[in-house]
C-alpha cells in the first residue's frame, strides 16, 4: 500500500529499520572492509584503517571465498555482507584467496564496532583543500568541522580555494546537510524550508545552532577558522547527488557562496518522515517538498550547475543509463512547473565550450584513474576536480562533452 504512493514511502521490517539505522548513524559491528563482487566471490576493495581487517592484514585485491564453513559462491553481495556483520566481540573465519599466495589463507577475526567516517578530506596543494562528504550521517557535521581545521593546520595559511565533493552522495539526515551549509555561510541564514499538507510539514531550516545540534551538545562549528565562511568555494555534483546533497549546493548556490559545477542532480526533493510501529518495524512516509532559500523546488528538477563540467572518462548525460528521480513511476511533481529543467544558453560570463579533441588525440581516449597514494582521498586525474582547481586558480576551464 505505501510504496503505491510514491518512490520514498515504504514499510521497513525489522531488518529494513535496523539497516536504516546503520546507515544515519555510520556505526555498526562486523569487520571493516569495503567489498564487491568478482567472478562469484567478495572481492576486497580496500580494509578500513585501524579495524579488525586491517590489522588482521586483509589487503586489497583478496577474495573471499569461504565464511566460516559456508562457500560464498552463489551468496549474493548482501547475503555475504550480512554474514560478516554481527555482535561486537563475535568471531568469523574467512578464506581467502590472494593473488601469488598458493595457498588460501585462513583468518579468524573479531568483530568490533565499525564507525564510518561520512567526511573525507585532502590538501590537494598548497592553498587549496578537498572535502568529500560521502553521506549526511549523525556525525558529519562534527566530522566537516574537523577535516576544515585539520586543513587550515596542515597549509600553515589561510586556504586560497576549497573544493566541497558531493559526487554519488545519496543524501542522509537533513540536521547533518544543515551543518554543513552553516559551515561556511552567514549565521542565521535560511538554508532550506519546506512546505507539506500539515502544518507540522511547514519548516524553515537556518545556519543556527539549535538546526543542527542535539540537545547539551557544545557547538562544533564555533571554532572554525574565520576564513570559511570567505574563502572561494566549488562545489561538485552529478546525477547521483540526492536530497540532502542537493540542499547543501542549492543553499550554498542561492547565497551566492559557491560555484556549483558538474552534472544536473538527481532530483529528490522530497521529505520522508520515519514513524515506528512497534516490533522494531516503522513506516517512512514522503510529507513534505524542499525549497532552497530562493524558492526553487528541487524536485524532479534537481539543481542546475552553474558550470556544466561533464568528465570525459565517463558516458555522457546523454549516453548514460543514470536514474533520476522524474524516471521514478509516481514520483511528485514539482510545484514551480515542469519536471524537465530549462536549458539556459551560456551566459556571457560562463567559459568557453571546449573543443572537440580529434579522434587521434590521446586525451579524447577513456582513462583509468590514477590509483590512490597511502592518504589520498581522490585520484590526481580526476577531471572535474582538476577543472575545479583551474577555476579556484582563475584559470580557463574545459567543460568536456
Amino acid at each position: 500500500m505505501l510504496t503505491g504512493l510514491d518512490p520514498h514511502s515504504t514499510y521497513l521490517d525489522a531488518e529494513g529499520f535496523k539497516d536504516l539505522q546503520v546507515g544515519t548513524q555510520g556505526e555498526f559491528g562486523g569487520l571493516g572492509i569495503e567489498v564487491g563482487m568478482e567472478d562469484g566471490f567478495v572481492k576486497v576493495v580496500s580494509p578500513i584503517e585501524d579495524t579488525p581487517a586491517f590489522k588482521a592484514g586483509v589487503k586489497p585485491g583478496d577474495l573471499i571465498i569461504k565464511l566460516d564453513e559456508t562457500p560464498v559462491k552463489g551468496l549474493s553481495l548482501n547475503d555475504a555482507v550480512k554474514r560478516m556483520r554481527g555482535k561486537p566481540g563475535s568471531t568469523i573465519k574467512l578464506t581467502i584467496a590472494r593473488k601469488g599466495v598458493d595457498k588460501p589463507i585462513v583468518l579468524t577475526l573479531t568483530r568490533a564496532v565499525i564507525k564510518i567516517r561520512s567526511v573525507k578530506f585532502q590538501l590537494l596543494e598548497n592553498g587549496y583543500g578537498y572535502v568529500r562528504v560521502t553521506q549526511f550521517q549523525e556525525h558529519t557535521g562534527e566530522l566537516l568541522a574537523e577535516a576544515l581545521n585539520t586543513l587550515y593546520k596542515n597549509n600553515k595559511a589561510p586556504l586560497k580555494g576549497m573544493i566541497l565533493d558531493l559526487r554519488n552522495d545519496p543524501g542522509g539526515l537533513l540536521n547533518g546537510a544543515v551543518a554543513v551549509t552553516a559551515a561556511f555561510v552567514k549565521p542565521d541564514s535560511l538554508v532550506v524550508y519546506t512546505e507539506g499538507r500539515t502544518q507540522d510539514a511547514k519548516m524553515r531550516l537556518t545556519a543556527s545552532r539549535e538546526y543542527y545540534l542535539r540537545p547539551m551538545q557544545s557547538d562544533y562549528l564555533a571554532k572554525l577558522p574565520a576564513g570559511v565562511k570567505q574563502v572561494p568555494m566549488v562545489v561538485l555534483v552529478n546525477s547521483g547527488s540526492a536530497s540532502a546533497s542537493e540542499i547543501v549546493a542549492g543553499a550554498l548556490q542561492d547565497h551566492k557562496r559557491a560555484v556549483v559545477m558538474g552534472t544536473r542532480t538527481f532530483g529528490k526533493g522530497s521529505v520522508q518522515t520515519i514513524l515506528p510501529i512497534g516490533n522494531g518495524t516503522a513506516i517512512k512516509l514522503t510529507t513534505a517538498r524542499y525549497f532552497t532559500p530562493n524558492g526553487r523546488s528541487i524536485q524532479a528538477k534537481g539543481i542546475e550547475p552553474d558550470i556544466m563540467v561533464q568528465d570525459p572518462n565517463m558516458p555522457s548525460e546523454e549516453d548514460s543509463l543514470g536514474i533520476r528521480e522524474a524516471d521514478l513511476d509516481k514520483h511528485l511533481s514539482n510545484p514551480n512547473g515542469d519536471n524537465e529543467p530549462e536549458i539556459k544558453p551560456d551566459s556571457e560570463n560562463s567559459p568557453p565550450p571546449a573543443e572537440k579533441p580529434a579522434k587521434d588525440d590521446k586525451e579524447s581516449k577513456l582513462t583509468k584513474p590514477t590509483p590512490l597514494e597511502p592518504g589520498e582521498v581522490v585520484s590526481k586525474n580526476d577531471y572535474q576536480v582538476n577543472q575545479a582547481l583551474n577555476l579556484l586558480k582563475g584559470l580557463q576551464i574545459l567543460q568536456g562533452r
